[in-house]
């Protein structure tokens, strides 16, 4: 073999490897591909809007024959890294319990997609500014789980010792490039 057909050789091979390597990381596939969730919602009646909004530790008192809850806080999902509609609604049922309901989400599909409530404010912290999209692991959150689906209705049960007090936004975040996809804010 000549020297020459070594090098085209060698080029091709780290060639080929970084590919391989850039495909396995960025996923660009998921682009293309829609997860979609219909998770049916809590039957509980909504009674009421929390008047102290997220932070509202009131339960709502039902009459004991339906499950019932309260609205703590709603949002409309805003664009980030990628294009992002939808409501986030914060709900605590008559048990105690807490839970976010992302409502209608269309936002794009990605690698290690999660679900935050973070204490930034929804929309970065700057207009059009280098990195406004990355800021939301610098301060406090609530991790909720890994995104269902990237498309659809879904629910996720918020921790029990979860503090929600400061709390401004949920998030749809990529633990894979550290931005956020879509916020919406919720206080």
């Amino acid at each position: 073999m000549g020297r020459r057909r070594a090098v085209l050789v060698s080029v091709g091979g780290v060639l080929l490897v970084a590919l391989v390597a850039g495909l396995l990381l960025f996923q660009p596939w998921l682009l293309l591909v829609d997860d979609e969730v219909d998770e049916a919602d809590d039957g509980g009646a909504v009674v009421a809007t929390a008047s102290a909004g997220i932070s509202d530790t009131a339960v709502p008192d039902g009459d004991g024959t339906a499950p019932v809850r309260l609205e703590l806080a709603r949002g409309r999902f805003i664009d980030a890294e990628h294009g992002t509609s939808g409501t986030a609604v914060v709900y605590r049922r008559d048990d105690g319990t807490r839970y976010l309901r992302l409502e209608d989400l269309d936002t794009s599909n990605g690698p290690d997609l999660h679900v935050w409530i973070s204490d930034r404010p929804s929309g970065g912290d700057c207009e059009g500014c280098f990195d406004s999209w990355g800021i939301y692991d610098d301060g406090d959150h609530v991790a909720l789980g890994e995104l269902k689906g990237n498309q659809g209705s879904q629910s996720y049960e918020i921790p029990d010792g979860a503090d929600l007090a400061g709390m401004r936004s949920v998030v749809i975040w990529c633990d894979r490039f550290n931005v956020a996809f879509g916020t919406a804010p919720i206080a």
